[in-house]
Parts: C-alpha cells; sequence; structure tokens
C-alpha cells in the first residue's frame, strides 16, 4: 500500500503518523509546498508578541523526526501541480532542484489547508500589506515590529484579527481594528461580543465597524495611506489582512472531484471523497455542522486533527465516521475571554429552529474565596426538548472549562435537564457547589417548566404596556436603572404588593429584574403565586448592559 499525502500541518502530519502506526509495510510519503512540514499556526500571533520568545517553539515536528522515528518520506519544498486519477499519479514540482517529477499512489490524501483572503482593492500587494498563514508570514511580520514601526491597522475581527491586534499592542504598537461588520467576532451574537470591545477601547485600540479599506497606496515617506469606505484616511506603518480564509480547493477542481458551495471539498463521513481512492482533510473541506446537520465550511486545528486520523483509518480498514464540527473555539484579548460552541441565535433564526435562551452570570469559583471574577453565559436550547444547541461564554479564568463541559454536552446529545444532574469537580478555588453549569440548567429547565418565564432585552420595546419593577436595593437602583423602572427591593416586595394594583399599574404585565436574574427569578416566583401576569428578565440589569453598553 503506498499513501501519498499532500500538504502536512495539522491534517497531513496527523494522517501520515497514524497510518505509520497503523501498517509498518505501508509506503507513506508526505509532500509540504513550504519548509515547516508542522508547526503551531494558532501559535503565530504570541511569538509576535513574544509571549512566544523562541521561534523553534513553533515547529511541532520536523522532517528529520519524521523520518526517522515513523519512517516516512517528507519532501519540504515539493509543490503539487495537478493530480491525475485515471493512471493514479500526482505531478510534483521541486522548490530545489526545479525539476518537475510524476509519483504514484494507491491512496491520495489532500490536506492543503486554507489561504488568506486578500480583497480586490488597489494596493493590497504592496510590501508592507501582510497576511498571517505561515512561519515566513510571521518571521515578515516580527521583522516589521522589531524594526519599531509605531502603527498598524489589523483588518478583520475575527480570530487571527483580534490575537494579531492584542500582541501589536503589547508591543507598544499603536493599533487599529477595522471591521467590515457591525460587530466583532461573528460566531458569537452581538450582545455577548460588549465586553471584549470594551476592552478593546481600554487598551487604546481604534475601533471601526461597518468599515471597510477601499484602497491602500505608499507615502513619500514609506508609510501607507489607506482610504476608507466612509470617507476617513489614515497612515500606518503596516497593514495586517485577517478578513477570511478561502479553502486550497485548486487540485480538488483539478481533478473534478466534487466541491460545494463555498469552496471546500466534498467528502463523505469518512473523509473520501466522490474518488474512493482520494481523502480530503483539513481547512480545505466542506464539513457537516455537527447541530444543524447541513454543510458547512469550519477551519479549526482540532477538526483538522481528527479528520487526518479517520482519513488514515479508513485506508487501513477501520470505518470510524467523522460526527461533524460543532465549531468549539476560544480566544482571549488581552485579559478578556470569549468561547463559543454550536450554533449561535442568528443561526437558529434563520434556520426556524424552535429554541429559547437564557443569560446568567456567575462567578467562576465560590464567591467567598479570594480573586472570584465573573463571566456572562448565554445558553440556546431546543423548545420543548431541552436540547443544548449552543453556548457562548465571555469572562476570564474558568470560561474554557465551562465551554468545554457544554461542547460535551451537545455532543452527547443532553439537556439543560442533564445539565442541572451535572456532577463536576467542586473545591472552592476552582468551582462552586452549583456550578455555573447546574446554574444555566436550572436556569433554563425553570423556564421549560414555567416556574419562571422570562422575557430578553432585545424584546423589552414591544412589552409597551408591562410595568418594569427593578428588585435590586435601592442604593442598586441609584447607580444605574432600566429607564422607567419601579424601586421595590425583593425583600421589601411582599409587604408592598398593594403598590402593583393601584392606580395606572393595576392589571399591567408585570417585568421584574435584578442585577444578573437570581432575586428576579425570587420575585417571579413570589408574584406568580399570588395571581400576577409577570416574567423575569433574563440576565437581569447585566444582560442590559450587554446589549446597552453606554
Amino acid at each position: 500500500m503506498k499513501v501519498v499525502i499532500v500538504g502536512g500541518v495539522a491534517g497531513g502530519a496527523s494522517a501520515a503518523a497514524r497510518a505509520r502506526r497503523l501498517s509498518e509495510s505501508a509506503e507513506i510519503v508526505l509532500l509540504e509546498r513550504g519548509q515547516y512540514v508542522s508547526f503551531a499556526n494558532c501559535g503565530l500571533p504570541y511569538y509576535v508578541g513574544e509571549e512566544i520568545k523562541q521561534r523553534e517553539k513553533l515547529i511541532v515536528t520536523s522532517p528529520e523526526r519524521l523520518r526517522e522515528r515513523f519512517r516516512i518520506d517528507v519532501r519540504v519544498g515539493s509543490n503539487v501541480t495537478q493530480i491525475n486519477r485515471s493512471k493514479k499519479t500526482i505531478t510534483v514540482s521541486d522548490a530545489v532542484t526545479g525539476k518537475t517529477y510524476e509519483e504514484t499512489y494507491d491512496k491520495l490524501i489532500l490536506s492543503p489547508g486554507a489561504s488568506p483572503f486578500k480583497p480586490p482593492i488597489p494596493g493590497c500587494d504592496l510590501p508592507n500589506v501582510l497576511t498571517l498563514r505561515t512561519l515566513e508570514d510571521v518571521d515578515r511580520i516580527k521583522q516589521l515590529v522589531d524594526s519599531g514601526i509605531r502603527d498598524a491597522m489589523v483588518i478583520g475581527g475575527g480570530f487571527i484579527g483580534l490575537e494579531m491586534v492584542e500582541n501589536l499592542v503589547k508591543r507598544c504598537v499603536r493599533t487599529t481594528l477595522v471591521q467590515l461588520a457591525e460587530q466583532i467576532m461573528v460566531t458569537m451574537d452581538r450582545e455577548m461580543t460588549t465586553p471584549i470591545v470594551a476592552n478593546l477601547k481600554k487598551h487604546g485600540v481604534e475601533l471601526l465597524l461597518k468599515e471597510q479599506a477601499e484602497s491602500v497606496e505608499k507615502t513619500d515617506n514609506g508609510r501607507l495611506r489607506v482610504k476608507l469606505a466612509g470617507g476617513s484616511v489614515l497612515e500606518t506603518d503596516m497593514v495586517l489582512l485577517g478578513v477570511g480564509v478561502r479553502p486550497e480547493n485548486r487540485l480538488a477542481i483539478q481533478a473534478e472531484l466534487s466541491v460545494g458551495k463555498r469552496g471546500g471539498i466534498v467528502t463523505n463521513q469518512y473523509m473520501q471523497t466522490n474518488d474512493p481512492d482520494i481523502y480530503a482533510v483539513g481547512d480545505a473541506v466542506e464539513v457537516e455542522d455537527f447541530v444543524l446537520k447541513s454543510r458547512a465550511q469550519i477551519a479549526l486545528a482540532g477538526p483538522a486533527n481528527r479528520q487526518g486520523r479517520l482519513a488514515a483509518d479508513h485506508i487501513f480498514g477501520r470505518t470510524v465516521p467523522y460526527r461533524g464540527t460543532q465549531g468549539t473555539s476560544i480566544v482571549r484579548v488581552f485579559d478578556t475571554v470569549a468561547a463559543s460552541t454550536g450554533v449561535n441565535e442568528r443561526t437558529l433564526r434563520s434556520e426556524s429552529i424552535p429554541f429559547e435562551r437564557v443569560y446568567i452570570h456567575p462567578a467562576n469559583h465560590a464567591g467567598y474565596y479570594p480573586g472570584a471574577t465573573g463571566m456572562s453565559i448565554k445558553l440556546l436550547f431546543r423548545v420543548p426538548t431541552g436540547e443544548v444547541l449552543g453556548a457562548q461564554i465571555v469572562g476570564g479564568e474558568g470560561v474554557d472549562k465551562r465551554i468545554d463541559v457544554l461542547a460535551m454536552a451537545i455532543q452527547g446529545g443532553m439537556t439543560v435537564f442533564d445539565l442541572e444532574e451535572a456532577e463536576l469537580a467542586y473545591s472552592p478555588q476552582f468551582g462552586s457547589a452549583k456550578d455555573p453549569i447546574n446554574m444555566a440548567g436550572f436556569v433554563a429547565s425553570g423556564v421549560l417548566r414555567e416556574d419562571h418565564p422570562v422575557v430578553h432585552v432585545d424584546s423589552l420595546t414591544e412589552q409597551h404596556d408591562a410595568l418594569l419593577v427593578d428588585v435590586r436595593t435601592s442604593e442598586e437602583h441609584k447607580l444605574g436603572a432600566i429607564p422607567g423602572a419601579l424601586s421595590i427591593p425583593v425583600d421589601e416586595l411582599r409587604e408592598r404588593l398593594e403598590e402593583l394594583t393601584t392606580g395606572n399599574k393595576a392589571g399591567r404585565p408585570i417585568i421584574t429584574y435584578c442585577q444578573v436574574g437570581q432575586r428576579g427569578y425570587l420575585a417571579t416566583r413570589i408574584l406568580m403565586q399570588r395571581g400576577f401576569n409577570v416574567k423575569n428578565l433574563s440576565g437581569g440589569y447585566r444582560a442590559y448592559q450587554l446589549f446597552h453598553p453606554d
């Protein structure tokens, strides 16, 4: 058996190592057009910021190690230019010798990855207009930063863009972030990005939303002049393009392999293309959305590694299907961490899936133990079953732990009722006896059981006749409240019920709220059992601030 793999890094290198573990007799050839067969591309921004100080730490494994330990025929600087399916050969161009040759295969695995998208604007090919994908790219960026540049512009507010903003600021480079959409991090819902935006501004980042570059030109003093669609003209020393990636599908198209609407190579659950002897893995492939069961294009390192492993399994007789990708991701922006898994609210609405949501704002560990910090969790679940569909969390410590638990809940087809009963590790420095996961389950389950009907901040304007009741203390109310709210602290509510039944308040629906939702829930229970038409504002005043940051 001769297995030829085109492309290294995550998917290709994983496939090669797995293939050798499954077969000592197979001939395995790994062709990589660059000089590095496996490197940590997710760590590149942190090398620029010198959080990762040694460049060699970014190299996961070397060609020499793959040759010695796995007996893999690794050839760097080898660009595959063509696939001949009928002859089962590929054409390879050697960058060192300049020669072209043909290589045969029994099974072929394509792992070409995805390339940064360069918008078709004048000047985007100028020397200091850069993208970030390879070690060579990061070398050019770091050389510029090390030279003492004063200003940089990052175009694109996704993962790469935000990570580069953080690390440029850490290197004392004044940074402007330009984003075409009305929000950064479009994988999350807009209100959940509010704390990230606040932190960017806190660190001096100029954030320009609903804006795009129209042209870039070189100035007489060697800088770059960027003209924006809104009419502004800004000067900077470097422009970094982080506006997304496109699957490298050239070989697939040339070989007449099936390609999806967004350019991803189409595979079955075993990573086979429409040619059973050709597999495809990684950022170049179209995947199945785990929650929606529809086709999607999701570029993440974890799925790429798993796909490479499963392709090798199938080649050597192990039929383990790929489950799909649910898009679990996390990013740190200065001291704010944002994470998501599953489907966001926008997508659920566009797909007309019946769902409900809740917001909670727990601490990362027991409040009495020093150092507790808050987080905001948005949980999305199917109605009426309670199946967990998606989650978004923003905060500090402990965000990673909770998003991973919720990701596994989605993988396992669990419901919010299961979250109530989840048994998680507890010690005061790590969590609470009622972990944030349990609390999310309690709140969501209570909504489904109709223990406490909820209303959401973004639908308050639709509640024309409702009476807003702030059940926090009067001191909290004075510090900031939703306009028009009546202040009745929850501890006084039973004695002041007549205030809700007199004058123009009589018979009106009531919306209670507190700081994070817990006292509002208690007030809702008190009023429901006394016959009031009442709902609790999910997430309380803190959720209101997510939607109204000013």
